[in-house]
């Protein structure tokens, strides 16, 4: 067993998959506590391929915004972090497409990493949940740790990547050769590059995310899996036609759970792939030709089996006497070209079953130990055995043990000595069944694919039902239910309840001068500021044209109204940009709190409606405060 060498073995050593030339001088200045920026420009521009990429990685990221060609607004744009990583990368897909590991494919390998890049810079755009730029160059740099086995070890990684049949992990062989594996070294290579750990530990964990040891539902873990998902993209990228089919079901599965059906999941991978190709450009890496996802997900299941042997069926032929079982193994298998296995008694039968699940038993009735009618009983106790067609071999054709072995689950017999017609005719109708049982598995598999695809549907639907499409808040239906509940709540605890009434003032004035399209533009503004302004557990929704409601749960006056008071005057402050010109906007506000004197969540909403209108009338850009039926407006001072 080989000792792991240490971070600072590898260095030495000179072997770590590492930057070179001007990334690696853009990675010394990034440590720096006074560097910025313009310094890492004036670097960039000594190279110019690496400027060239990052104008690309910029525009990439600019989602049809105004086209980047200046370097430095590229690099401002990117940010620092994204700027190290992305040279980092690039640098490495320059210098390693070949290498001492003669059974690593160094060129698949960075194909794979480059399309799970892209996978990871979408999926960062569709959750939030870190800058798109570093997921991007995190995914190039996920499967780091196999590059870096394949350097250091080559000729033991070689034997490994032989070994590898699938049914045991690599990373399982990978330890017990070498006392480490590649995820391992994928985590010390990333902390060696400046990959900070919230990144770092669930790239390492990515592989398999249900060992991962995360809390559910956490960031980590919710990163973790789309590493995951992202993986599972590029291996249908570089995977043969014989393996897309099962890759798909699993993307499609993994899709289900995160709520995209079908089709949101195709739009989003030929997307992905359009990106990958471009890339692959640009850095001279191959790009397989794929076809669209839909047209894939419509080919039925490819098999490597050329197409006169594509009827071959796993046969257990069982028979004690060994010039039968030698006649009947060279017919099955020469003749009609099954898979034949054999045993020589019921009890090795049971054995071999297990082993190869055989569609087909053609078995011996009366055989030593265990004789054919205890073997069929035996074998159809079991769940696994209960599809299989079962043929009896028998010398005597009473009615009675006729009877006997369709009782003990037999689907047809041939009596001996056996006639070549006689069997294939009895093994024409075991194809006829296999066909139908195979045909039945899969319409099965697409109905469980069809439910799972309508329970997503109507999940979209019940989301579209409560959403606001404009802005994507709640909307009036789904702010009423959450109220009547919050009312409930705060009845049985006693814990308070505030609501908020925003309305724009002077909307109608933005509609009219700058158009509609405009005002749908503010108003999307203002919903979003709205929702970064509020308490995580404030419930925010749009109710109609230009109004907003803020559910407030275990929230006083007092603390209702310094919220309301500073979210006016951070609308106060924002400009937005529409057409051509920067608009500036203001609110008004009315808000009140569950009173002994109010006796429904109807009441409340009319006492913060008639506060906005007090508001409204008190010059707008004001905050009303409905407080025991009595209505006081406030430009900004504090209240008692």
């Amino acid at each position: 067993m080989s000792t792991p060498l240490s971070i600072e073995q590898m260095r030495i050593s000179g072997q770590l998959p590492s930057p070179k030339g001007v990334a690696l001088a853009i990675m010394e200045l990034a440590r720096r506590d006074d560097v910025n920026l313009n310094d890492i420009v004036k670097v960039v521009r000594n190279d110019p391929s690496l400027a060239g990429r990052m104008l690309r990685a910029a525009n990439a990221a600019n989602q049809g915004h105004r086209p980047v060609v200046a370097i430095p607004e590229a690099l401002h744009r990117l940010g620092m972090v994204a700027v190290r990583q992305l040279a980092t990368n690039f640098s490495l897909a320059d210098q390693d497409h070949e290498g001492p590991c003669q059974a690593f494919d160094y060129a698949a390998y960075w194909s794979h990493s480059l399309l799970m890049a892209v996978a990871m810079r979408e999926l960062g755009r569709q959750t939030g949940i870190v800058d798109p730029e570093e997921l991007f160059a995190c995914g190039l740099l996920a499967r780091i740790g196999c590059l870096a086995v394949a350097t250091l070890y080559p000729e033991i990684f070689a034997d490994l990547l032989r070994q590898h049949d699938g049914k045991t992990r690599l990373t399982d062989l990978e330890r017990a050769a070498l006392n480490t594996d590649h995820n391992e070294l994928t985590a010390i290579i990333l902390a060696d590059y400046g990959i900070p750990a919230s990144l770092a530990a669930p790239i390492a964990h990515h592989e398999n995310p249900e060992d991962s040891g995360f809390a559910e539902n956490s960031r980590s873990d919710t990163l973790c899996h789309l590493f995951y998902q992202a993986r599972r993209m590029a291996d249908l990228g570089i995977a043969p036609q014989t393996e897309r089919h099962v890759i798909l079901t699993k993307l499609m599965l993994l899709a289900g759970k995160s709520g995209l059906d079908r089709d949101n999941l195709g739009e989003m991978f030929d997307h992905i792939v359009a990106q990958w190709r471009e890339w692959a450009e640009i850095l001279q890496v191959p790009a397989s030709p794929l076809p669209s996802f839909a047209a894939m997900a419509e080919t039925p299941p490819a098999t490597a089996e050329p197409d006169d042997v594509a009827q071959q069926l796993r046969v257990l032929l069982v028979e004690d006497d060994p010039s039968t079982l030698l006649m009947l193994e060279t017919y099955l298998a020469d003749i009609l070209g099954h898979a034949v296995h054999t045993a020589r008694d019921g009890k090795e039968a049971l054995t071999r079953a297990l082993e190869v699940s055989p569609q087909i038993v053609v078995t011996d009735w009366l055989m030593p130990v265990m004789d054919g009618i205890e073997f069929v009983r035996t074998l159809r106790a079991t769940e696994w055995g209960q599809t299989m067609y079962v043929i009896m071999l028998t010398s005597v054709e009473t009615e009675d043990e006729i009877v006997q072995a369709f009782e003990a689950g037999v689907d047809d017999y041939v009596t001996k000595p056996v006639n070549s017609r006689a069997l294939r005719a009895r093994m024409h109708a075991a194809m006829h069944y296999v066909t139908l049982l195979d045909n039945w598995g899969r319409n099965r598999a697409q109905l469980k694919q069809f439910a799972a695809e309508l329970a997503i549907s109507n999940r979209k639907l019940e989301h579209y039902a409560l959403t606001d499409q404009l802005t994507a808040l709640n909307n009036r239906r789904a702010g009423m239910n959450f109220l009547a509940q919050a009312w409930g709540s705060a009845s049985r605890s006693g814990l308070p309840l505030a609501v908020m009434m925003i309305d724009i003032d002077h909307f109608k004035d933005i509609n009219d001068s700058h158009g509609h399209e405009a005002g749908d533009q503010v108003l999307r503004e203002i919903a979003a500021c709205i929702k970064r302004s509020s308490r995580k557990d404030d419930f925010v929704c749009r109710i109609g044209g230009e109004e907003f409601l803020v559910i407030c749960q275990n929230a006083e006056l007092k603390s209702t109204f310094q919220a309301a008071e500073r979210l006016r005057h951070i609308m106060r402050d924002l400009e937005i940009e529409v057409a051509t010109c920067r608009v500036k906007i203001t609110i008004s506000i009315g808000v009140a709190v569950r009173e002994a004197s109010l006796p429904d969540e109807a009441s409340l909403i009319r006492a913060a409606d008639n506060a906005l209108y007090a508001a409204k009338q008190a010059g707008r850009d004001r905050t009303c405060l409905s407080n025991g039926g009595k209505l006081r407006c406030t430009s900004g001072h504090p209240i008692d």
